[in-house]
């Protein structure tokens, strides 16, 4: 994605102010060989571009004044109630560098699995994103998970994904194999087939024996 933008000079609440009420939004792109430059952006574009999922995890081609330059969004700022985003951050990006970053998962074939078809379970998403370090080059979009073959009681965790080459997934704590997703009766439907339980052992125990 091409995101354009401008170098600014004016500096300063004031400044930051001023920018936003023209329509701007006041941002810094910094890391990498290049010392950090304050830049200025479009608020309309950028309030929309940061609704799509693959602003937030794709490698960006910033132009600031004509010269491209390849970025991530690392950070933004809205405003509390307001539909305004008040500051965006960029970092720069090395082709020879690793980078850290959180990539969006797609949960697919849900709605097939036994789980679901067969039990009437529910499937929770654990997490919703996944750290991972690469090559720029080597940044996924999203990570698929298949839940087509989840069944009641199971679950899948990091080790049953399919990291694509390149990419390895970063482990914070102590559990170097998070679940992912997981498959349950709702509660509510375990305390009904228990209620139906006890009814037909209390109608059995109460039944008249057979004569003989």
């Amino acid at each position: 994605m091409k995101v354009i933008a401008f170098a600014r000079t004016a500096l300063g609440t004031g400044a930051s102010r001023r920018q936003r009420i023209a329509g701007q939004t006041p941002g810094i792109v910094y890391g990498g060989s290049g010392v950090p430059v304050n830049i200025s952006l479009d608020h309309n574009a950028l309030y929309h571009a940061l609704k799509k999922e693959t602003f937030h995890s794709s490698i960006l081609d910033l132009e600031i004044d004509g010269k491209v330059e390849k970025v991530l969004l690392r950070d933004f700022q809205v405003h509390a109630y307001k539909q305004l985003v008040l500051h965006a951050d960029f970092q720069r990006v090395d082709a020879s560098q690793k980078i850290h970053v959180k990539v969006p998962l797609h949960f697919i074939n849900g709605d097939a699995s036994p789980a679901v078809k067969l039990s009437s379970g529910i499937i929770s998403h654990v997490v919703s994103e996944l750290e991972v370090t690469c090559l720029p080059a080597d940044l996924p979009e999203f990570l698929t998970v298949d839940l087509g073959a989840l069944e009641i009681g199971s679950s899948i965790h990091l080790a049953d994904l399919q990291l694509p080459a390149g990419v390895t997934a970063v482990i914070h704590g102590g559990d170097d194999n998070p679940t992912i997703a997981a498959a349950s009766i709702p509660a509510g439907r375990v305390e009904e087939a228990a209620d139906a339980a006890a009814a037909a052992a209390q109608a059995t125990a109460n039944a008249p024996a057979d004569k003989k």
